[in-house]
């Protein structure tokens, strides 16, 4: 008769299997695993219902944990829209428009349209909530390649969507005015209906991020036909002075720098002060040498929920348990701490560098790699990490414990970090530096693990040589920290992180 750790590994390899060859990990009913397997990985933890009948892969004691539920959330409404709805769906024009922007944010209240809808609310987890209602689609809907979701062509949703959205979402629909191919895909919408209304919107919004010669053709194609077309300019803020260069196919490295030029003026708004006082490079490496074991804390990041043949073996053969595990996490916890020290030394070395006269935004975008794999050498040592998991930007997904906020995808990493560096050698000012490397550092997660650590190294070497104090920032002040970087990569808020970072 088979044990029970027996009967868990056979039904953690049916979870496996599914997941090996279903690329949504959401769950529908008891008979997809079988009831008998789902009930038991539902006992043990390993699944979490999300409403009734629906499931999402989980971890023994994360049962409620938010991550869990975020990390699922797009593969969830993608599930139980095509389940309930068939291809017959699609996004709002607002909250395709959000997809196409890279905005990684899970709204806490989704709208999904479809002529088959009853005009109902669905609650889901962690007080969100899906709002179907009954309307028309557009004429042709795009299926994303990720998840799978519905949603509107990007000229389509540029014109139907809410006078509203250029005022609420600033950043994410310039992001999607530069991502615009031609004018003819908007004139093609605009000009068929005689919807001067919108086509003096649009005029005016690629006007606004510095697109004159699209606003102008389609100006000028409204005119031939006879329309009269009073061009509007629906945001907020000023039009663009230097406008990006338009040929940047990636919506993250749009967002990326339209972000960093919007919290910069907020940093700018606080009335910050230089010190006004002469470097004293000695001092200021001893005072780092003095900070050094007060400034280490871990980042708290999660790389998923894949069941791997190892967990299975390791359950089936009864050697799965909460001790041997917390004395691994124990073991790498010390070795980190050296890792740590090891990482110091070199961030000194390139602070000691700027002190003598180099770059500082080229110093750090260049050293930060190394202080990065400075961090888990000892780990590699011990034979915890593979050198493999230090070659580059990470391959994974990741996500952020309690954060609404997903990290970029793997690919949209390798489209941002170069925006990163680029920006940070450009910058003359050391407070933005400090500031928006950290912030756009863990925005971007651009590593498994070791990202907070990182981001403080490059907030405090360009505070160091700006002539600022090395700033720890404190276990005590951790809630505050991490409310003020959720607030800055969900509202676009900079100004409390600011406070917090130079308090």
């Amino acid at each position: 008769m088979a044990s029970i750790q027996e009967k868990l590994a056979d039904s953690l390899s049916v979870l496996k299997k599914y997941q090996d060859t279903n690329n949504n990990p959401i769950i529908k009913g008891l008979k997809v695993l079988g009831e008998t397997h789902t009930k038991r990985l539902l006992q043990n933890g390993y699944l979490e219902q999300i409403i009734k009948g629906w499931y999402m892969p989980s971890m023994p004691g994360m049962e409620g944990d938010t991550t869990t539920w975020y990390a699922s959330y797009w593969s969830f409404i993608s599930a139980y829209c095509h389940s309930r709805f068939g291809s017959d769906w699609c996004l709002t024009p607002e909250e395709s428009l959000d997809y196409y922007a890279g905005d990684t944010i899970s709204p806490i209240q989704i709208i999904i349209r479809s002529p088959k809808a009853s005009n109902n609310i669905t609650n889901l987890k962690c007080g969100d909530s899906l709002l179907d209602i009954s309307a028309s689609l557009p004429v042709s809907v795009v299926r994303e390649e990720k998840y799978g979701l519905n949603i509107y062509p990007l000229a389509e949703a540029l014109t139907y969507c809410s006078p509203a959205y250029f005022k609420k979402s600033p950043i994410n629909a310039r992001t999607c005015l530069y991502l615009l191919g031609s004018a003819d895909e908007v004139l093609r919408i605009v000009a068929d209906e005689g919807n001067t209304v919108r086509a003096g919107r649009i005029i005016g919004a690629l006007r606004n991020v510095g697109r004159k010669e699209m606003a102008d053709r389609i100006f000028g194609f409204m005119t031939k036909l006879g329309h009269r077309v009073h061009p509007d300019n629906p945001f907020d803020e000023e039009p663009t002075e230097t406008p990006l260069e338009c040929r940047i196919v990636s919506p993250y490295a749009v967002r990326i720098r339209l972000m960093w030029e919007r919290m910069k003026e907020q940093i700018k708004g606080l009335g910050l002060r230089m010190p006004g006082k002469t470097l004293d490079s000695k001092r200021i490496l001893e005072a780092m040498e003095e900070n050094y074991i007060r400034d280490s804390y871990h980042s708290l990041s999660i790389e998923g929920y894949r069941v791997t043949e190892r967990l299975i073996e390791r359950v089936r053969s009864g050697e799965w348990n909460p001790e041997d595990n917390q004395t691994d996490a124990d073991r790498k916890n010390a070795l980190a701490a050296r890792g740590y020290y090891q990482a110091f030394k070199k961030v000194k070395e390139s602070v000691n560098a700027i002190l003598n006269g180099a770059d500082a935004g080229k110093i750090i975008g260049k050293d930060f790699e190394e202080w990065h794999f400075e961090l888990f050498q000892p780990c590699i040592a011990a034979g915890l990490v593979k050198p493999s998991d230090l070659v580059g930007y990470r391959t994974n997904q990741v996500y952020i414990r309690g954060s609404r906020h997903t990290p970029l995808s793997p690919d949209a990493v390798r489209d941002t970090m170069p925006v990163l560096i680029e920006l940070l050698e450009k910058e003359d000012n050391p407070i933005v530096r400090a500031i928006l490397g950290h912030f756009f550092f863990v925005f971007i997660h651009p590593y498994v693990d070791g990202n907070g650590r990182t981001a403080r190294f490059i907030m405090n070497a360009m505070l160091v040589t700006g002539g600022y104090s090395w700033r720890v920032i404190t276990v005590e002040e951790r809630t505050e920290y991490m409310a003020a970087l959720e607030k800055a990569s969900i509202e676009g808020d900079i100004s409390p992180f600011a406070k917090v970072v130079l308090r």
